[in-house]
């Protein structure tokens, strides 16, 4: 589809620089999924201008990689493109895109990084981060198996925010402040996201701790 030859660009803007304002008159993001839904083409492309340069700075934090977050945003307005009309309010577009960044980020860097094991107590255990010994015990280790695939199958059964609060901070060990920023919530949220989501995998997991 020529309308998704996206030209992202690679100079990200630095941190802490805050991206321009909308301008007066310009249309808002849900009379911009309304026209590409009518098949406006130039419509979805206003779209890409506007949120490419934040989609890449948000993949590039989790990632670190530049041509690896450019990648993944040209994967990420694809998949918008698709399931545009599955959004339900037009008016979040650009919320909508960043959890479909941050999922495709978090699903390349965990295939980048292939662990073998992971720390069954701190995942579950843990307190809000800054007490915590993360390194693994090797008497409670969860080796790559069976007992792995009952833990990934019950990070599936949590909410969205709470998986992606745990994958984020007790997995990848990302601070609070910038969990916060990708799930678009306070840290005192985050925070609460990864109490629910520890307390309902020790309700799935209780036969096999």
């Amino acid at each position: 589809m020529a309308i998704l030859n996206l030209m992202i660009v690679s100079n990200l803007p630095p941190p802490g620089v805050s991206l321009p304002k909308s301008r007066i008159g310009r249309p808002t993001d849900g009379k911009l999924v309304e026209q590409s839904l009518a098949g406006q083409r130039q419509a979805f492309d206003e779209l890409i201008r506007r949120y490419q340069r934040q989609a890449v700075a948000v993949s590039y934090r989790l990632l670190g990689n530049t041509q690896d977050a450019m990648d993944i945003t040209q994967e990420a307005f694809l998949k918008a493109f698709a399931n545009l009309a599955t959004l339900q309010k037009p008016e979040a577009f650009g919320g909508w895109l960043m959890r479909i960044v941050s999922n495709l980020s978090l699903n390349f860097r965990r295939g980048r990084k292939l662990r073998t094991q992971l720390s069954l107590d701190g995942l579950i255990d843990g307190n809000d981060g800054t007490t915590t010994d993360r390194r693994a015990d090797p008497v409670h280790q969860i080796q790559s198996g069976e007992m792995g695939e009952r833990l990934q199958e019950a990070l599936r059964q949590l909410t969205e925010k709470q998986r992606t609060a745990i994958i984020l901070f007790t997995i990848e060990q990302m601070p609070q402040k910038q969990v916060a920023g990708t799930l678009g919530c306070s840290v005192e949220a985050v925070k609460w996201h990864v109490f629910q989501g520890r307390k309902r995998l020790k309700e799935i997991l209780k036969d096999h701790l």
